[in-house]
């Protein structure tokens, strides 16, 4: 059978598959509307046809190679293959190279969850692809290309074999006893170097082992009774216990049923916040990682809103290491997915602090999506359009390469003329100047982008027939 034939270049490929990941770290950050669904499913079909040409009759792996009526099964896209395993994924999740970066679309690979999971429970510490050193393990479900996939088998009658209960780890008694010894010698020493030294083992337990992980499950008092022994103040004022135990609350915070242990504990959260406040930069990077992961739920969403978190979060953001902002960033934004943390962090200077990163070009992506999304806040819009946010929208409209970044800066822009018209005359004169930025986005933005900027010069348009009609 001769090979398919491309019908793209591989530089249109390229440019495919950066676009498909952009949209892919959209969906799964939580800031896609139906629309970038739609784009994704069309950049993967051009993205399949570009790279396999006319579809060919291939098994599908992990199928049986069979469809419902007994045929054989249609081709499987490239884009629906674990790379890993070359099946069809059942599960697929996002592993963030280097460390949380969900809004870094260029660093997301996706996976199947099982052999993602085998490959970090055997201690790897890397991407398979990219083998970059990873941060921390954390895997975020991949909602966009698994409805894809089951479309697909839907169209191609395939049925998938059904998804086995990942978070269901057996804890077996081995990890029960581990545990149990772990934690006695946590909890009842008294020898504050036997304890140190406990709580060091046990964040390097949890970090490769699932099942002990797990066991949490089981002992669920046992977070409070391991964080009131670390407030001793003999071992309170210890940067690197500190540390120790941000981050094995972290570890345990991957475990999808740990995420409401953690956060219906009366402790962890508040100790995650002061660790966001006075720990070591790698404990408050931890400690936002943390926090990421245990908004997962909304109701973990609002206690940690209520009880603080959002002023330290932006502190670091503006003053943290560059992973330390990475990950308050991520934390931010999810955090904002609740209404009423939108308030909290424009009370607690995000706006500031978002707008000088991108005027600092540092953290332009992260910054662009956390505005958009409090952009259907009107004291953030307000906020924005007073402090220069309209020069800073227009400057990356003009200047960014990155599709995504404009179609953000267009929604924060039209946002901010929609609630103050009078920015209006600010946009049309440097549209003016500029030779129509908006004008061309209109045409060639994303879907989303189009839509903005054309809402925008259409408003411009009646404003100037309303000042011609009172004249």
């Amino acid at each position: 059978m001769a090979k398919p034939t491309p019908v793209a270049s591989a530089e249109e490929a390229a440019a495919l598959r950066r676009r498909l990941r952009r949209l892919v770290a959209a969906v799964a950050a939580g800031s896609a509307d139906a629309e970038a669904f739609d784009e994704a499913a069309e950049a993967l079909a051009k993205l399949r046809d570009a790279e396999l040409g006319p579809r060919k009759d291939r098994a599908v792996a992990g199928c049986g190679g069979v469809n419902k009526g007994g045929t054989e099964a249609a081709a499987v896209p490239e884009q629906f293959l674990c790379p890993i395993s070359s099946e069809i994924m059942r599960d697929p999740v996002i592993l963030a190279s280097g460390q949380l970066e969900i809004t870094l679309p260029h660093l997301v690979q996706t996976y199947d969850r099982r052999f993602i999971q085998e490959w970090l429970s055997a201690g790897n510490r890397t991407c398979p692809q990219t083998q970059q050193v990873l941060s921390n393990t954390i895997l975020i479900p991949n909602h966009l290309v698994r409805s894809m996939i089951l479309q697909w088998c839907t169209d191609n009658g395939i049925t998938l074999p059904p998804v086995e209960n990942q978070e269901e780890d057996l804890v077996t008694n081995n990890e029960r006893k581990t545990f149990s010894k772990i934690f006695e010698r946590i909890a009842s020493s008294s020898n504050l170097s036997e304890q140190r030294e406990a709580i060091k083992d046990l964040r390097l337990l949890t970090k490769c082992n699932s099942s002990l992980r797990a066991a949490i499950g089981e002992k669920p008092d046992s977070i409070s009774q391991m964080i009131s022994t670390v407030s001793n103040p003999e071992l309170e004022n210890n940067a690197e216990v500190l540390e120790d135990m941000v981050t094995t609350i972290l570890n345990l915070s991957i475990h999808e049923s740990n995420k409401k242990i953690i956060g219906d504990d009366l402790l962890a959260i508040p100790f995650l916040i002061r660790a966001l406040q006075s720990g070591t930069m790698e404990a408050r990077s931890n400690a936002a990682a943390a926090i990421f992961s245990l908004s997962a739920l909304n109701s973990n969403k609002a206690k940690i809103g209520e009880l603080g978190a959002m002023r330290p979060l932006v502190d670091l953001l503006e003053h943290g290491s560059m992973i330390a902002k990475k990950d308050a960033a991520s934390a931010i934004f999810n955090l904002c997915m609740l209404h009423e943390n939108k308030s909290r962090a424009t009370k607690s200077g995000v706006i500031d602090v978002t707008l000088k990163a991108i005027a600092d070009d540092s953290l332009v992506d992260e910054s662009l999506a956390i505005l958009a999304l409090l952009s259907g806040d009107h004291e953030t819009v307000e906020e924005i359009g007073e402090t220069g946010g309209v020069a800073s929208m227009l400057r990356v409209i003009k200047e960014d390469q990155c599709k995504r970044n404009k179609e953000n800066a267009a929604a924060v822009l039209f946002a901010v003329c929609m609630y103050d018209r009078t920015k209006l005359r600010e946009v049309a004169e440097d549209e003016n100047l500029n030779g129509g930025s908006l004008a061309w986005l209109a045409q060639n933005g994303t879907s989303r982008a189009r839509r903005k900027a054309a809402g925008i010069l259409d408003k411009m348009k009646r404003a100037v027939h309303h000042t011609h009609y009172s004249c």
